[in-house]
């Protein structure tokens, strides 16, 4: 991330378009393939920094690693940020770094 910009949105949204499945659906995705974020687990973290790893090597598998069936590639390839996909040794090697 290089930098966030506020932008203040006003306006009368559309009732019938708002939806929270979008979110739902990444949060479950993430508490199943992160098992540090489901209930009556064991796989803990006692170190923020420990967890903050855990759950960034998730989204990065998830979006570098993974073939999605519904897109046929990784999001990444999809939004055009990478042209092949990582394989888990990549991941590993450039996360280290």
């Amino acid at each position: 991330m290089v930098a966030i910009e506020k932008t203040v949105i006003n306006g009368m949204s559309d009732i019938n378009r708002v939806s929270t499945s979008h979110v739902e659906k990444q949060n479950h995705t993430l508490r199943m393939h992160c098992r540090r974020l489901s209930r009556l687990t064991n796989a803990f973290s006692k170190k923020l920094e420990k967890f903050q790893a855990a759950v960034a090597m998730n989204f990065a598998y998830y979006n570098l690693c993974k073939i999605h069936s519904s897109i046929r590639c990784t999001p990444a390839m999809a939004a055009g940020i990478e042209k092949s996909q990582w394989t888990v040794e990549e991941l590993v090697k450039t996360c280290s770094e």
